[in-house]
């Protein structure tokens, strides 16, 4: 990394922002319409007062965003549910106590992790932005104290690039700081500037620039982080002098995107870009509307000059007198407007909205209750539903896999989780998300598998018991539990389930032959009659 220099990151950095001046102006669009506070397109302007948005004149952008950030975020990460968990890749995972202990231990571990630190406290804004702007950066820092740290980036305070593998492999952030924070966190290369700054006006801002990319001159199990896989540097802007050079053996921030394209950086899809027409439709609609109803409560009025100056009393009954030709006064306009028409098509707009933003199924469970719907018309809508919002939840598990990945490794680097035994060291590391929009998303298998059953034994008793064989019991609980979510604990595994099968059979053997023995004891004895034994009994066999 000695062989980088200042100007080197400054060109890449002046890349990377022409290709995200291209969709400056959309985002700018977008925030003006939803969240006006939400961008940060100059690192200057992180003191000036708010300036007051007039493009919201209704308030159902703001509501319908915030519902889908409250509903994602009790759907898909609450902190009150398991939202997911962890396995191994290992074909004796369910027979592997070690294994299971491991993951066991893990998955309660980083749970904590999270719970302790400021994750949850991000996640909201997180999935603002991305349903507004259709990506969010979230930096991933560790700390002695929760082990990561999370922070998200304003929209427009940062530019990214991707691989061939569309991964994110460059990320270039401007941001301010104060100079009294610049001193303390890189005082051995502070700029004799913000030194001076530090001691006599220690808020004052200046520019730093955190440009992480692909090392030039990685090295595989290198001792000094210079040569680790990521290249890590932050620059005093004005100065073009480095604070900082280190790296990264992991990507220190997670980009999260509404959806996927091979072709650009920047997501071209979220639920802002497709509603962004509606609702500028329905702020003009809100304008014209305000016109018409003035226009009948307060019209403008007409009359003759001699009542120029008169005033209209408020007083109900009150009146004015007419003039000396007889004329009186009365209103300009005839307004006579469709006002339950105008409404409606405004409740349709709004309604437009919110089901951009998925607010129709975030709250399907509450208004198909109060319809009287049967719970598989529930099930029904929520399969039908899932359906749309299946895409953007993936992509929303991808970035949240990239944050677990880096707990784990974080984990295993402070030694707060010893890492696998060598023989399970190429056993790899899987996360499954449980969450109850992930649980909706196989609600159809589940669906799928009781009808299919249903079928196979309806068809069996009517036409031959030998169909049911068709079905393999054992692997229908199996995938039935997985897609239910159920503990592996509560399922006997296969071995078990032979031991089982075997003492079945054996218990079945021996109750036959205590049947065999007793029906033969009874025959010997009928024959004997009731009141024969012993020399008698053999007597009558003929032997004795």
């Amino acid at each position: 990394m000695q062989f980088y220099t200042v100007e080197y990151f400054k060109k890449r950095k002046q890349q990377m922002e022409e290709v995200f001046n291209t969709i400056k102006p959309d985002l700018q669009e977008l925030a003006d319409y939803f969240s006006p506070r939400s961008v940060q397109f100059i690192a200057r302007n992180t003191r000036k007062p708010i300036v007051k948005n007039k493009k919201i004149i209704d308030s159902t952008p703001l509501i319908a965003l915030r519902n889908f950030s409250s509903g994602m975020m009790t759907g898909a990460t609450s902190p009150t549910n398991r939202w997911f968990k962890t396995s191994l890749s290992s074909n004796d995972l369910s027979n592997n106590h070690y294994l299971k202990t491991w993951c066991s231990k893990q998955e309660e571990l980083t749970r904590k992790i999270l719970y302790s630190s400021n994750f949850y406290q991000c996640l909201p804004e997180t999935y603002k932005q991305l349903g507004v702007f259709g990506f969010s950066a979230m930096s991933l820092q560790r700390d002695f104290d929760n082990v990561v740290n999370f922070k998200v980036l304003p929209i427009g305070s940062y530019y990214y690039s991707k691989n061939p593998q569309n991964k994110v492999d460059a990320f270039c952030r401007v941001y301010m700081d104060s100079a009294k924070n610049i001193f303390e966190m890189y005082p051995n290369t502070c700029p004799d500037e913000i030194k001076e700054a530090a001691k006599e006006s220690p808020l004052k801002l200046f520019e730093l620039i955190h440009f992480v990319e692909l090392n030039k001159f990685y090295k595989e199990k290198h001792f000094s982080s210079k040569f680790a896989k990521y290249a890590s540097v932050v620059i005093a802007s004005a100065q073009n002098q480095f604070l900082s050079q280190k790296g990264f053996n992991k990507f220190p921030y997670v980009v999260f995107e509404s959806s996927f394209s091979s072709d650009v950086d920047y997501p071209q899809d979220s639920p802002g870009i497709n509603a962004l027409a509606d609702v500028k439709q329905l702020m003009t609609m809100v304008k014209e509307y305000a016109k018409a109803v003035k226009k009948i409560v307060c019209p403008t009025y007409k009359g003759p000059a001699s009542l120029k100056n008169k005033k209209l009393a408020d007083i109900p009954g009150a009146y004015i007198e007419e003039d000396e030709s007889g004329r009186g006064i009365s209103p300009v306009y005839e307004v006579n407007p469709k006002v339950l028409e105008l409404k409606q098509e405004k409740d349709e707009l709004k309604q437009a909205i919110k089901e951009h933003f998925y607010n129709d199924l975030f709250a399907m469970i509450l208004s198909t209750a109060q319809r009287g719907r049967t719970a598989t018309e529930v099930n029904e809508l929520k399969e039908e539903k899932m359906v749309l919002l299946s895409p953007l939840l993936e992509q929303i598990h991808c970035g949240l896999k990239e944050i677990l990945n880096w707990i784990l490794d974080e984990e295993i680097r402070v030694g707060i989780i010893e890492p696998l035994e060598e023989k399970y060291s190429t056993c790899k590391y899987q996360i499954e998300f449980t969450s109850s929009l992930a649980q909706a998303q196989k609600v159809s298998n589940i669906s799928s598998m009781e009808r299919f059953t249903t079928f196979v034994a309806n068809i069996a008793n009517a036409i031959d018991p030998i169909l049911k064989a068709k079905l393999n019991g054992e692997k229908i609980i199996e995938d039935y539990a997985n897609f239910a979510n159920i503990d592996p604990t509560q399922i006997v595994s296969s071995d078990e389930l032979k031991e089982i099968r075997k003492q079945t059979v054996l218990s079945q053997n021996q109750r036959e032959e205590l049947e065999k023995l007793s029906q033969g004891s009874q025959i010997i004895q009928n024959m004997g009659g009731v009141d024969s034994f012993g020399p008698d009994l053999l007597a009558r066999f003929g032997i004795v």
